[in-house]
């Protein structure tokens, strides 16, 4: 087993995947659930006043933001895209020889890679790319219309199809725990919120519908791009697209 391999995270990722000929029986633990809300009954309270918009598109993207699954059959521009990965992982400074991003990283090693998978993007062919981040450029790795098998790999959730780009997110596991060990998983998961919610704030203020997913095929997502499981492996995705006629937030996730 290789040093990397027999590290309590690496573990834990693999113990915990989703397999599709074993996904109907495999069992999990019957864990009683928690109440949705934690208060101290019997502490001292202090009445916060009713939040204050200071202005500007971030506020209004942080209340408008909902998890969002119907999108109409329109391109998303080139432009939009480049801003939309940028905001989720474009290099924002310098600090020494560190590039720095626009969403932080433990210890600045930024674990995680992106890929595109494109189904209406103007100016772009559709298939799957990565993002060269140093060179800011997309790397086409196979052309054709994959979303109806990635909506496949992400258990059937067929609004990926119907998205006009799904973002695809991987770790390159080593790049983190080499240096972290057992606790690097969970900084590499830290990183992939901080990513992902950059992205979908981003898209409100494009005026465009996002949704995230974490449900997927570990297996069938990593050989769609090419990638081992091992040294890297695909974790996250979200679906972006231009919302449907009158559906913005009629889709809304109940979180």
């Amino acid at each position: 087993m290789s040093d990397l391999q027999s590290c309590l995270g690496t573990t834990y990722l693999h113990q915990t995947e989703y397999d599709r000929e074993q996904i109907a029986t495999m069992s999990r633990p019957h864990i009683r659930p928690a109440p949705l809300y934690k208060v101290y009954p019997q502490a001292p309270t202090v009445s916060l006043p009713q939040p204050v918009d200071p202005g500007g598109q971030l506020w209004e993207a942080l209340s408008s933001r909902r998890s969002r699954r119907r999108y109409a059959h329109h391109d998303v521009s080139l432009e939009a895209l480049s801003a939309l990965l940028w905001a989720s992982q474009g290099i924002s400074g310098q600090a020494g020889r560190l590039s720095l991003r626009t969403a932080p990283s433990a210890g600045a090693l930024y674990p995680v890679e992106t890929y595109v998978q494109v189904n209406k993007v103007q100016g772009l062919e559709p298939g799957l790319y990565h993002l060269n981040i140093k060179d800011w450029c997309l790397e086409t790795l196979d052309s054709g219309s994959f979303g109806p098998q990635l909506a496949q790999i992400c258990l059937d959730q067929r609004f990926m199809a119907q998205a006009a780009v799904n973002v695809c997110w991987s770790a390159v596991l080593r790049r983190n725990m080499a240096k972290y060990g057992h606790r690097g998983m969970r900084y590499i998961f830290m990183d992939l919120g901080h990513i992902c919610q950059n992205l979908l704030l981003a898209a409100e203020g494009f005026g465009l519908s996002a949704c995230p997913v974490g449900a997927y095929f570990d297996g069938e997502a990593n050989e769609l791009f090419g990638l081992d499981g091992k040294e890297e492996s695909m974790l996250y995705f979200a679906s972006v697209g231009h919302p449907d006629d009158g559906g913005r937030g009629c889709e809304a996730a109940k979180r």
